[in-house]
């Protein structure tokens, strides 16, 4: 029956593919015709002003439609923040930690021993850089591949269908198009009264780069990235201490998941002071003084740190760009208000990825700029926000997609709730490796798959049977039924469906 089930909603899928897509737009429901923007110039379909992923994805998917066109990218190297100093990079050095610390302190367990193992940091950092370079210039190869034409330097609007731009070389060229792609990523938000040097106060770039393991890190902001270099140096041998105005660590977890995720940091020697704020801090001595008091107001305290990581989130770039010049209306914080076809209040100039609104993740620029390089072709594109999947890359990863408990509680909606440790799952205990639990959120009436969040060693992989559940408006029964590998980590999942909708076998 639940297979059944996937078969009619496959096949309801197929008849109203186009309806989602559709309803994003306000207007008429005609197919949508190229009608470039009038600039008296034919040199470029489409020009993408930013080379992250969200612009490459989008020069290289508006070539493949056959459209002419353009990026531009004021590093000099593709791939933006994620790739150069982002995503990539934090990655690289989660891996090599990861990898020293087991070394360090769960080899012998698997009778693998050895008398002593150190840190080559000048190492690990070359590998992470080895791994940069490799993509980066992978990226300049798909762009050859796909005839895309790359103009390296920092482009602003000088007209809704011209960019000038000052290139790396010391130059100036205009490049002109029928149709603007803004895609410059985000910043580093800094935080009043710090001043980030990238020595001893760093953002996230200059915690990918510190030349020696501090022996005191604070960090200033209990997200995702805050999370992640945090665990790269306490594995390493830093003491840790991560300072939160909020009561929680990463706000937007499931809750019950949050709270195993921070003792499980905690277990790691990671100190977490929340509810605190930040108000000033001295960087006259040898050593980083900050002044800590109470969110709520209160005595205050004084936190010394030998390095101090700003992991206060990022904020859209779009100063310096010439977006007023041209007209394009940006909101208080900086971001670009775009329709549901990704295009500003000017005819012609569209915006995707960190620069709109919606979250500040390198696979959702991604998706955006497919779908709007879709649009201007006259095709139909489409990004559901609501099954954008989120990632903490520590040990054990956390991952989620769809809705939270509190969400779905907040909504109203009659829910159940199907959970399975991964205690209970013989891969992880074959590998010694089982801290972590599946938890599934569904419809009580219908058993429609709400949410689902896991912590575990490879949650970031687990996730994605999740999200395509979840895009095909799966049952928690249709999740229990489908065969998975055995001895592996995915039966946790099967599991946490069973759960929901039944019972589980092995609990």
């Amino acid at each position: 029956m639940a297979m059944a089930s996937i078969a009619r909603r496959k096949a309801s899928h197929l008849f109203n593919c186009a309806s989602p897509a559709a309803l994003r737009y306000s207007g008429s429901l005609t197919p949508f015709s190229r009608g470039f923007a009038s600039g008296g110039s034919d040199d470029n379909d489409v020009v993408v002003i930013g080379g992250g992923p969200g612009g490459y994805v989008a020069a290289i998917k508006a070539a493949q439609l056959g459209l002419k066109t353009t990026c531009i990218e004021k590093r000099g190297a593709l791939g933006g923040t994620c790739l150069n100093v982002g995503c990539i990079p934090s990655k690289a050095l989660l891996h090599s930690s990861h990898m020293y610390h087991e070394a360090k302190h769960s080899f012998a367990s698997h009778g693998v021993k050895f008398p002593s193992v150190e840190v080559d940091l000048p190492a690990m950092m070359a590998q992470k850089d080895k791994a940069v370079s490799g993509l980066t210039k992978g990226i300049e190869g798909l762009f050859k591949k796909n005839k895309v034409t790359y103009v390296k330097g920092y482009g602003k609007f000088i007209s809704p269908s011209e960019v000038s731009v000052d290139t790396i070389d010391g130059g100036n060229t205009v490049v002109k198009g029928k149709n603007i792609i803004v895609a410059t990523g985000s910043d580093v938000k800094s935080l009043p009264g710090i001043t980030i040097d990238e020595k001893r106060i760093v953002s996230s770039t200059g915690a990918l780069a510190l030349l020696e393991i501090p022996k005191r890190l604070v960090v200033i902001g209990a997200g995702y990235i805050g999370l992640e270099m945090g665990s790269v140096w306490g594995r390493l041998g830093s003491e840790v201490t991560v300072v939160e105005f909020a009561p929680d660590i990463v706000p937007s977890m499931d809750g019950e998941i949050r709270k195993q995720f921070q003792r499980s940091l905690e277990k790691q020697k990671m100190k977490f002071m929340l509810k605190t704020k930040v108000v000033g801090v001295d960087t006259s001595g040898d050593i980083v003084k900050l002044t800590l008091e109470p969110a709520a107001g209160g005595a205050q305290t004084i936190l010394e740190a030998d390095v101090v990581l700003v992991s206060a989130g990022r904020t859209p770039f779009t100063a310096g760009l010439g977006l007023e010049k041209i007209g394009v209306e940006t909101d208080k914080v900086g971001r670009i208000p775009v329709n549901d076809r990704f295009a500003t209040n000017v005819p012609g100039v569209y915006a995707i990825g960190d620069v709109i609104p919606g979250p500040m993740l390198a696979h959702k620029a991604e998706e955006d700029g497919v779908a709007c390089v879709e649009f201007i072709a006259g095709k139909v594109g489409h990004v559901d926000y609501d099954k954008v999947p989120g990632v903490v890359y520590t040990h054990p990863e956390v991952a989620s997609v769809g809705k939270t408990e509190e969400q779905v509680k907040a909504l109203g909606v009659e829910y159940r709730v199907g959970k399975f440790p991964f205690l209970a799952n013989s891969r992880a205990k074959a590998i010694d490796d089982a801290e972590g639990i599946v938890k599934i959120v569904a419809d009580k009436e219908t058993d429609k798959i709400l949410g689902v969040h896991i912590m575990a060693p490879n949650a970031g992989e687990l996730i994605h049977e999740a999200v395509l559940a979840l895009a095909y408006d799966a049952s928690s029964e249709d999740i229990a039924r489908v065969c998975h590998a055995h001895p592996t980590m995915s039966e946790a999942l099967k599991e946490a469906a069973m759960a929901t909708y039944d019972k589980p076998i092995h609990m």
